[in-house]
């Protein structure tokens, strides 16, 4: 039998374990903004439900970090409407181009290992001229591939388009010179896999995992499907509500393949705020400003309007994320949109805070601006650059 001493020191041991346990009942009972106001849990949950329902939104996760730690995480609404399956923090979802943000960081560790340099001709690694290999054939009767390099590839400033396949006639061209502008390009992220993999020896799903994935412990996310995902996955929602078939992607890209949950991805995002596997000198080189953005959007044809509106926040791009200021001191941002996909993750490093949005609907962009704003207190993140229009917007 217990004594009332030994059952004392057992409630005190379990409630020690809950003040500490990630998404316990005793996850933190407020959560601080940048400014130093509060949000209670109890007020998010019931913010986030409110405006899912507002937007039509069937499912969102979300985790927020305080002190460069996971200190909230929490999945709304379904992973399946049709089955009534709820949406968890370990519910495996698209990632889309948080796949970029994940192979920059596994980049800087092989340039902070001096297997990789960002400024040398790609080409150079590849051991022969880039149109000699078979995706590259369309850049035979232009030169200029002889100036692609990794840093051009992560900063989105090779030149190329985001995918070939959205050229009339599908053939990779230049848009513009390397090095000349910031434009949005899955395909440079694919020429530097082809780099990466020439160089290890390895395919990226193998490098992924002995580089980040295991070390990092997360456990449910992969460059491919795996059949681990098969017993709690999410589908995805276009805007109006007509589900998406679920890709079960077979080759590891790079630029978009990649599958995880909520958990795993604020792992990564707590990882890279406290610098693990990467030398400070290595972590500010991927998050410092290298190429400014001055245009109106980051797709679509105002991609390449000119514009003041962020100048105030210096907006620009670092090694596989986007940069800007702000008073709280600088922020860097990664998104991932897909159809039927919408994700945003952003960390404010002076202030050690963060927040991962991950949604399966093509709807929850709508509702972004309001959670950086009423989660973070965010209200510097551009927007309009990102195309995060709210459901209720209006411009009267």
């Amino acid at each position: 039998m217990h004594t009332a001493l030994q059952l004392q020191k057992l409630l005190l041991a379990f409630m020690l374990v809950l003040l500490v346990a990630p998404g316990t009942l005793a996850q933190k009972a407020t959560i601080q903004r940048l400014d130093g106001s509060h949000i209670s849990v109890q007020e998010i949950e019931r913010l986030v439900p409110a405006l899912m329902d507002s937007a039509k939104v069937p499912g969102l996760a979300l985790a927020i970090l305080e002190d460069n730690k996971v200190r909230y995480v929490k999945a709304f609404g379904y992973r399946n409407v049709q089955k009534r399956l709820p949406l968890e923090p370990q519910t495996a979802m698209y990632a889309a181009s948080f796949s970029k943000a994940v192979f920059a960081y596994l980049v800087m560790q092989l340039v902070q290992e001096g297997a990789l340099d960002l400024d040398k001709p790609l080409y150079q690694y590849l051991g022969k001229p880039l149109p000699e290999l078979k995706d590259y054939q369309d850049l035979a009767a232009d030169a200029r591939w002889k100036q692609l390099t990794a840093r051009m590839a992560l900063t989105h400033t090779t030149g190329f388009p985001n995918w070939r396949w959205f050229e009339p006639d599908e053939k990779l061209r230049f848009k513009f010179a390397p090095g000349a502008q910031y434009w949005y390009s899955g395909e440079g992220l694919q020429l530097l896999q082809v780099a990466v993999e020439k160089i290890t020896g390895k395919g990226l799903l193998q490098l992924s995992e002995e580089w980040v994935f295991k070390p990092l412990g997360m456990t449910r996310t992969s460059y491919v499907w795996q059949p681990a995902f098969e017993n709690n996955f999410a589908i995805g929602y276009m805007e109006d509500g007509k589900a998406v078939p679920k890709e079960k992607r077979d080759e590891a890209q790079a630029a978009g393949s990649m599958e995880t949950t909520i958990t795993d991805y604020a792992t990564f995002m707590a990882a890279v705020m406290q610098s693990k596997g990467l030398t400070p000198r290595a972590k500010q080189e991927m998050i410092r400003a290298q190429v400014a953005i001055p245009f109106k959007a980051q797709f679509g044809p105002l991609a390449t309007v000119v514009t003041d509106e962020n100048k105030a926040i210096k907006l620009a791009y670092g090694l596989g994320w986007g940069v800007f200021e702000s008073p709280y001191g600088p922020a860097y941002f990664k998104e991932g949109h897909d159809d039927g996909w919408e994700n945003h993750s952003l960390a404010f490093g002076d202030r050690k805070k963060g927040l991962v949005i991950m949604s399966n609907s093509s709807n929850a962009d709508k509702l972004f601006k309001e959670l950086l704003e009423k989660l973070l207190g965010d209200t510097f993140t551009p927007w309009q650059w990102e195309n995060y229009v709210p459901y209720n917007y209006s411009t009267n």
